[in-house]
């Protein structure tokens, strides 16, 4: 097999029978649209690239039409009795993505995302996207509750975040939609009593998930767990 050098592949990139001013031209062409590939392609990978041995990219999206159960399929098993209880949060921002997110909790000296999920808004996410972080479907304790007894609820409880501030504007209809989905369904297969789901704001000094958060939200899930 003949391998060929880069510049054999520059070579002929120009097209035969051209004169000296249309080379020109063209040699320019390939090189500017090689530059922005580059960009892109850089950019790209900096959004979504790894960020430390676990990935951004290997994380598992759940998209809004796809069945909820999707989202026990982990990488780590669920152990009986893992989990004892669920918090709601907002992300305080209008916006964000998984990579933005971990990219702020790292720079709080977390280890990367600290809820298990987060659903988008349509801004950067879908909206009523389930993003399953590295946190969950690897078994790991969270990094999402606030205050002196943050530690323990962290090592039990799976926080899920919407992506918004619900101090000032609601959270999407979608968003709410699918909170519920998710709540109940995690509530269902691992046993997590009704009483045991919370607000982040229930257990420590913090107004997450906000004033806009629906208070009926907890009703509903309660109406259903119960069904």
């Amino acid at each position: 097999m003949t391998h060929r050098s880069s510049h054999d592949v520059h070579e002929t990139t120009t097209p035969p029978g051209l004169s000296p001013r249309t080379k020109i031209v063209w040699s320019a062409l390939v090189g500017a649209m090689t530059v922005v590939t580059g960009l892109l392609f850089i950019l790209g990978g900096r959004d979504a690239g790894p960020l430390t041995g676990r990935t951004v990219t290997a994380l598992a999206s759940v998209n809004p039409a796809s069945g909820i159960e999707r989202v026990f399929e982990t990488r780590v098993p669920i152990e009986p009795g893992r989990w004892h209880a669920i918090v709601i949060h907002d992300t305080g921002q209008p916006s964000g993505s998984p990579a933005s997110i971990d990219a702020a909790h790292r720079e709080m000296g977390l280890m990367g995302l600290g809820y298990h999920f987060v659903i988008g808004n349509g801004v950067q996410m879908g909206d009523g996207e389930i993003h399953a972080g590295f946190r969950w479907i690897d078994q790991m304790p969270g990094a999402h509750v606030a205050g002196p007894t943050g530690a323990r609820w962290n090592q039990d409880s799976i926080g899920i975040a919407l992506v918004g501030n619900g101090d000032r504007r609601p959270f999407t209809p979608t968003q709410i939609n699918r909170l519920v989905d998710l709540v109940v369904a995690l509530a269902r297969r691992l046993d997590i009593p009704a009483d045991h789901i919370y607000l982040h704001s229930d257990i420590a000094a913090v107004s997450s998930p906000g004033r806009y958060f629906p208070a009926s939200v907890l009703d509903q899930v309660v109406d259903l767990l119960n069904r």
